[in-house]
């Protein structure tokens, strides 16, 4: 009987420190209850890509702790974990910087919250539906500015307008012959109509044709300052084409990878640069490679009249880039060509580095040669009369639209 007493004692000791558990727990759920969180949000619609937008999130009667995380979009980037701070009413207000780094609309579908109970024993992670659709589109941060618009507008209107005036192609006006001027801008047979000497003034031609030719294989999506480089090729692309829509010059754009795929033939104004931005934002991330004989030849076929072609591509070494260079230099015997290409800062900063073991060494050595290859082929595309811009992409579109400017004022197409 002893025994049996002691036993039912023993087990007693043994089941109370459950006991206490099962209260604490109960206590603690009863204390920790809340009804469902209501998530509010707010946020633009639109981002430019490569740029930040904040997304505000607000929550009534927030949990001590409360954190939450999103499963982000291909096209969005952000911190992994939100924290929230709690406001003087009691609402959790957290501001998450979203970062677009890929063409396209992108949606979040669901937003985990997590919180710890009042007493520590538990966790909560609920899972609250979070229909939010975010577009990404090119960056056209430089025209929204007006920068773009000034520096065009002073380079062709203002203290270059009377350089313009007499070094062109297209008929101004006529004047009186003076001493000094050219003999050859006499128009004789004006002159013999009023038996005086009179000259023809001319003035720098408008209304040429630009056509941006945009490489969209596989080489362009590689990533350089975490963006690939058909993204910083259209923000250039769409810069230049305000700058010529500005300049009085027809815009067209060509598209291409494996085959061609879009054509717009060069149109007049800044309808033509809302239809690029438009189509811009359409074209895919491809994953073919670039058949350069084929586009090229489509678009020499497509613009019989004397035009400026920007071509945005890429190229691996010599090997790769020889056809590319074919077919550009049959391109520039008919037109005036502009290769743009996107310099990666990082490989220079790598052989600037010495290398500190031996895997460090043989990428040293990698990137050395790739950046002689490259050195070639864009010395030989000089050569051949064609103007190469090999920048960064912090420098691109300033460089391009000096470029530009300096084609317009030279009267060179």
């Amino acid at each position: 009987m002893l025994s049996i007493v002691f036993a039912d004692g023993q087990r007693g000791i043994a089941l109370a420190p459950w006991g206490l558990l099962a209260f604490l727990a109960a206590a603690d759920l009863l204390l920790s209850f809340t009804r469902r969180k209501q998530l509010s949000y707010n946020m633009a619609k639109e981002i430019f890509i490569g740029e930040s937008q904040n997304l505000k999130l607000e929550i009534p009667r927030m949990p001590a702790g409360l954190r939450a995380q999103l499963a982000w979009p291909k096209g969005l980037s952000g911190v992994a974990e939100i924290s929230f701070t709690q406001q003087a009413d009691g609402t959790g207000i957290a501001e998450v910087a979203c970062r677009g780094v890929r063409r396209g609309v992108w949606s979040f579908e669901h937003i985990w919250l997590c919180w710890t109970s009042q007493l520590k024993l538990f966790e909560f992670v609920p899972r609250l539906e979070f229909a939010l659709e975010i577009r990404v589109v090119p960056n056209i941060r430089l025209v929204q500015s007006g920068e773009i618009a000034t520096t065009v507008q002073s380079a062709l209107y203002g203290v270059k307008e009377n350089r313009a005036i007499g070094e062109g192609a297209e008929f101004h006006q006529l004047r009186d012959f003076v001493q000094g001027m050219d003999v050859k801008s006499i128009d004789w047979k004006r002159s013999a109509k009023r038996r005086s000497l009179v000259a023809r003034e001319l003035r720098a031609e408008r209304n040429h044709h630009v056509i941006l030719a945009l490489d969209t294989g596989y080489l362009m999506s590689e990533e350089i300052g975490g963006l690939p480089k058909i993204d910083h090729a259209m923000s250039s692309a769409l810069a230049v084409a305000w700058a010529a829509a500005i300049g009085g010059d027809q815009v067209g754009y060509y598209a291409y990878d494996l085959r061609p795929h879009s054509f717009i033939a060069p149109t007049q104004g800044r309808q033509a640069f809302v239809r690029l931005r438009s189509w811009s934002g359409e074209q895919a991330y491809s994953r073919h490679e670039t058949n350069h004989t084929l586009a090229l030849s489509e678009l020499n076929g497509r613009t019989p009249k004397r035009s400026l072609i920007i071509v945005f591509t890429d190229f691996i070494d010599t090997t790769s880039a020889e056809l590319l260079v074919e077919n550009l230099t049959i391109l520039s015997k008919r037109h005036l060509l502009i290769f743009v290409a996107i310099r990666d800062p990082e490989a220079v900063t790598l052989i600037e580095t010495a290398p500190e073991d031996l895997d460090g060494v043989a990428a040293l050595v990698a990137a050395n040669q790739a950046i002689n290859e490259r050195r070639l082929v864009l010395e030989r595309l000089t050569r051949l009369g064609i103007t190469v811009l090999d920048a960064t992409p912090e420098t691109i579109t300033s460089q391009l639209i000096s470029t530009y400017l300096e084609i317009k004022a030279r009267e060179m197409i």
